[in-house]
């Protein structure tokens, strides 16, 4: 039984404000993913720097183990989420895949079947990967999909935001409207078949469009079950 996104955002929110240093919140993050995201049993958090990936955090050792097996593979879900920028799901890890050395370590090495790789932009010079790993195949789905999508958005603006040291009054305002985001981000790519660049920027153009925030635009995609905010709203 999943837990109360909700509940679970309340809580990342509280260890961030706390002052948490960066270790203890990118760990918090992996085992929120854990705990919202259907089918996710481990998951971890990989940062390219100086062209090196390192796993800064994770919810437990199998998900390192993971991370070290992609990384001497050279490629994967999570490396490939943060090269092309775009979303890497693979639910079924023990058909052809289009990391056949990955694919083969991890089913020969561990008992993860499926993975996905969100990217996370930290600054100019560092990206990270939200990664997210399944024991059984095909248990990653639209949901998973989505609500995955919504905690990299959040990931994002707490890692951002406690690496430039915001004061927690306005980390709580790009909390909240970063999560709002992601979630109606989410919301258009599976309801209208998009990738997240698209469906992004569909957001971006109704907000200039309506000269209304982003933020604002993405409240009432939420509220409207995915449509978009017209001109009359």
């Amino acid at each position: 039984m999943m837990a109360d996104p909700a509940t679970v955002f309340s809580a990342l929110a509280e260890i961030i404000y706390q002052g948490a240093n960066p270790a203890e919140i990118y760990a918090a993050i992996c085992v929120a993913a854990t705990l919202i995201v259907p089918g996710c049993d481990h998951a971890s958090m990989l940062v390219k720097t100086n062209d090196r990936y390192v796993t800064v955090g994770a919810s437990d050792r199998l998900a390192q183990r993971v991370d070290e097996i992609e990384r001497r593979a050279g490629d994967g879900p999570c490396i490939d989420a943060i090269e092309e920028e775009a979303p890497q799901i693979e639910p079924d890890l023990t058909t052809p895949s289009q990391w056949p050395k990955f694919a083969a370590a991890l089913v020969a090495e561990t008992p993860v079947r499926g993975a996905m790789g969100f990217r996370l932009q930290i600054d100019k010079r560092k990206a990270a990967a939200l990664n997210l790993f399944a024991d059984a195949p095909n248990r990653f789905d639209t949901e998973s999909a989505g609500r995955a999508a919504v905690l990299a958005s959040f990931a994002s603006v707490a890692v951002n935001a406690v690496a430039h040291g915001e004061d927690a009054a306005s980390l709580r305002r790009g909390l909240l409207s970063n999560r709002e985001i992601g979630k109606a981000v989410g919301m258009l790519m599976l309801l209208y078949d998009m990738t997240e660049d698209h469906a992004f920027d569909v957001l971006r153009r109704h907000s200039q469009s309506l000269n209304i925030k982003l933020a604002d635009v993405a409240r009432k995609v939420i509220e409207n079950r995915g449509q978009l905010p017209s001109h009359a709203q």
